[in-house]
């Protein structure tokens, strides 16, 4: 059943008020596609036990509101299907919210969905269409079907499903539909404002994995730089923290605040030779550096992806990156994201040789597009227009997907949008997260302030982050994303800064050490004068009057040019 045709179809299915939790009644309701795979009643307190087959996704989200849970399996096509969950909670707070998922995952985000359910969202997660861990991308050898439902339609079949269900749990149709997802679910987000905009009314999308032709192949590329393993140039991975150390030594104070966090990684001026050996040196680790050839390779990392054409293919990784360069450069072959993405979901090809690598795999890529995973057309513009307010973030820490290119989206949607009159400040709004690494968290020779319950950070926390007091205590539009981008939505405040947060112990969120404020793009925050205390939010405030603007991307009609 075509998804146009399936929204006319549950349109005209009756809604019962005394909506019960059972099999049945859910049975009931659905298209002859899907079927109930469970469902569940869950008391105040309780812990949903997460089925044992949700590899992807296997903690269990504890002290839930009490809720009803269903699970819905949908025929997508003759080689198809994929599946979501719903946690529908006694209180609801009128409002539906779909969750993303990471890497190549295919699984159901329970705890993530117990995230949501904390604020009183009816709260949805799909699978996909697939059932694996996130670096396994196996499942998709052959399968086209397959890799359409990864790429966008299980997310928009699951989201048009759940919906009605949500509106038949209820009686009633939620006031506002809310996206939140990092990584893969940032990208997911992202495609749904591109091809679906009247999806949701408020999207937070962090660290997108949005141009997937290219992210994927520059994450082989990337893994290159560091092999074989016996070559002179490999750096072996004991040495990383060596190099973050050097970095944050030389970058720390060029920001104009010393303060262990590195908040313009663009402008700091890095001289890698200070990490080079004497001649007579034994032991790299004790002497603390690296061969010349070794030097080479740090200023290869610290350098976009360009083609000898001068064709721009990726941005850099950032430096202050180095906490989890072991993700991408730390082993014996490039991460599987990459060679597994070219293997299985790009040449149908188990038998690829990475080392065979090419700048014609990029150009495959690009032709082929499979699954339609990439984020091609950047007007947002019917997003926009129905009122549609998103509101993306990227860690400048990031080692897994390099920060510029987020800034590169932002910039391709401002010159797509600035031409027809439509200002983005209105309606996308776009934080660079100084020291935060991949979705959540910060280097430990950084400790930034990371945390506003942005997309996964509550699940990072613990399995019920929600009732946890020090996470309650930010449970305000100043502190928190998703509340932030509510507060846009439904009553037109736009956030001109939010507050991130670094406890003394993240764990167990004992004190909190540092909070600072993150900027809407390209504004960025300075410290006020006087003894201002660096950790306390008050003393900072976001401004544009310098020249500290470096994550620019330039761009003009002929395509993507080098990052600045």
């Amino acid at each position: 059943m075509q998804w146009t045709s399936l929204f006319w179809f549950l349109m005209a299915l009756p809604v019962d008020s005394t909506f019960e939790c059972t099999e049945e009644a859910f049975q009931a309701i659905l298209p002859s596609n899907a079927t109930v795979a469970f469902t569940r009643t869950l008391a105040e307190n309780s812990t949903f036990e997460v089925p044992i087959e949700d590899i992807a996704y296997p903690i269990s989200p504890t002290q839930l509101r009490a809720l009803c849970a269903v699970q819905v399996n949908v025929t997508s096509s003759p080689t198809s299907a994929f599946s979501f969950g719903l946690f529908l909670p006694d209180d609801w707070n009128s409002r539906f919210l779909v969750v993303g998922n990471g890497g190549f995952s295919g699984g159901i985000n329970w705890l993530d969905m117990g995230a949501g359910l904390e604020y009183g969202f009816a709260v949805m997660s799909t699978d996909t269409g697939h059932n694996a861990s996130g670096g396994d991308i196996t499942w998709a050898l052959n399968l086209p079907e397959k890799k359409i439902d990864f790429g966008y339609r299980a997310m928009h079949g699951s989201t048009v499903l759940a919906k009605h269900i949500v509106e038949a749990y209820y009686a009633t149709v939620p006031k506002y539909n809310y996206f939140s997802g990092c990584s893969t679910g940032g990208r997911q987000g992202l495609k749904e404002v591109e091809m679906f905009p009247d999806d949701f009314d408020g999207v937070l999308a962090g660290a997108p994995a949005w141009w997937t032709s290219h992210l994927q192949p520059w994450t082989v590329k990337l893994g290159l730089l560091n092999l074989p393993l016996d070559a002179p140039h490999h750096i072996p991975p004991i040495l990383f923290p060596i190099i973050g150390d050097e970095v944050l030594k030389q970058c720390d104070h060029q920001d104009g605040v010393l303060d262990q966090i590195i908040s313009d990684p663009r402008g700091c001026e890095f001289n890698a030779e200070a990490l080079l050996c004497e001649s007579d040196v034994v032991d790299q680790l004790t002497d603390r550096c690296l061969t010349a050839s070794q030097i080479e390779t740090v200023k290869k990392i610290y350098n976009d992806y360009v083609e000898v054409d001068e064709t721009f293919v990726f941005p850099r990784l950032e430096l202050g990156s180095e906490e989890h360069w072991d993700f991408g450069l730390g082993r014996d072959q490039p991460s599987k994201l990459g060679t597994e993405y070219v293997k299985y979901f790009l040449l149908d090809d188990p038998d690829w040789d990475f080392y065979d690598y090419g700048h014609e795999i990029v150009e495959m890529a690009d032709k082929l597009q499979p699954g339609n995973a990439t984020v091609v057309n950047f007007d947002f513009s019917p997003f926009q227009k129905k009122g549609g307010k998103l509101l993306q973030y990227h860690g400048m820490s990031d080692a897994l997907i390099p920060t510029g290119s987020s800034v590169y989206l932002y910039e391709q949607v401002l010159a797509m949008m600035k031409p027809k009159g439509i200002p983005l400040d209105d309606w996308f709004r776009f934080f660079l997260v100084p020291g935060g690494l991949h979705c959540s968290g910060s280097p430990a020779n950084m400790n930034a302030p990371w945390y506003f319950a942005g997309a996964n950070q509550a699940g990072d926390l613990g399995q019920s982050p929600g009732t946890v007091s020090g996470a309650r205590s930010l449970r305000n539009a100043n502190h928190d994303a998703l509340l932030a981008l509510m507060a846009w939505t439904e009553n037109g405040t736009a956030p001109d800064h939010i507050i991130a947060t670094k406890w003394n112990d993240d764990a167990t969120m004992d004190r909190i050490s540092r909070q600072r404020p993150l900027c809407p793009y390209p504004q960025f925050a300075i410290l006020k004068g006087g003894s201002s205390d660096p950790n306390d939010p008050s003393a900072w405030s976001c401004t544009t009057s310098d020249e500290r603007g470096r994550l620019r991307v330039q761009s003009n009609s002929a395509g993507p040019h080098r990052i600045l």
